[in-house]
């Protein structure tokens, strides 16, 4: 089985679903934003369809989304950018949120998912979807942050910094592969999804093979904005979506996040699903993404469960 664009074959075997999914058309396009390039894969939806924006985690890229776009792609336009410093987009000197704002929008722009998108950001993808909402209020009707932390400044400067990323070069593919690790580590079942975003991780350098990041856009310091303040001044309707046995997304994450959502956000725990949610419950996953986004289009409230 090779899957899409890819060009490759999975060790692991993998179900039926995920083989229609990855094989299904899409284009791969670039976008300027501030003069460095943004990468983004689009799915094509019906005609007039809304558009919806996929954005991944850190240290991550499009293809985290690419088993899974194509599940809402029937409903939507859908684009999944990598962010810059990630995937295949270009590196700048310094990022902020700010920067990746602008270049989200530019996604949004030339992808031609305007006037006004949905989003879906995982984890730092969500949190990083904070400052765009907030910041250019018109730019999403809704946004669903997939067990993405907000915490407060009191809890933020009790946090341990975390380590910056780091680039290991290895001789060969197999080796560099065999090295990969979901960041939290976390078990997970399916591993073709694991193997799958391992593949699509890794490119040549003149050394070997490497990670798809810049080391200087895994800093820490990425996680010391207000994302608090961001998140309570969005200009959109927000809901979360998080594992119910998530490491980072806890029951106290929860409840504040909520103080800044308002008493009728959407809040749904995936069962045996950790913070890797797009991994453990794929298709749990998609099916609340499309409640929620269902859900607002229709004007109509959304079950709720923490």
């Amino acid at each position: 089985m090779v899957p899409g664009d890819e060009g490759f074959t999975l060790n692991s075997s993998c179900p039926d679903w995920y083989v229609r999914a990855v094989i299904r058309p899409r284009s791969s396009r670039t976008v300027v934003s501030d003069g460095c390039p943004i990468h983004y894969l689009l799915w094509d939806g019906p005609d007039d369809a809304d558009g919806l924006l996929l954005v991944h985690g850190g240290g991550g890229h499009a293809h985290w989304w690419s088993f899974l776009a194509p599940f809402l792609a029937d409903r939507f336009r859908v684009a999944a950018p990598d962010l810059s410093g990630m995937g295949d987009s270009g590196t700048r000197p310094f990022y902020d949120a700010d920067i990746r704002a602008a270049e989200l929008l530019a996604v949004i722009e030339d992808a031609g998912l305007g006037p006004r998108a949905w989003a879906v950001g995982h984890s730092f993808g969500g949190i990083t979807l904070t400052r765009l909402v907030h910041r250019y209020p018109d730019a999403l009707r809704g946004l669903i942050l997939a067990d993405s932390p907000v915490r407060s400044a009191e809890e933020r400067a009790r946090r341990r910094p975390r380590r910056m990323g780091t680039r290991r070069i290895y001789p060969d593919f197999a080796t560099a592969l065999a090295r990969f690790r979901l960041l939290p580590e976390q078990p997970c079942d399916n591993e073709f999804l694991v193997e799958h975003i391992g593949r699509t991780s890794l490119v040549r350098s003149p050394e070997g093979w490497t990670w798809k990041f810049d080391p200087r856009a895994m800093h820490h310091r990425r996680f010391a904005e207000p994302y608090d303040s961001y998140l309570a001044g969005a200009g959109c309707p927000v809901a979360l979506v998080h594992g119910d046995d998530s490491a980072l997304v806890t029951p106290q994450v929860i409840a504040f996040m909520r103080t800044l959502m308002g008493a009728d956000a959407p809040v749904i725990g995936i069962p045996e699903a950790r913070h890797h949610l797009t991994l453990d419950q794929p298709m749990a996953f998609v099916t609340a993404v499309r409640a929620v986004l269902g859900g607002w289009m229709r004007g109509t409230p959304v079950d709720q469960r923490g």
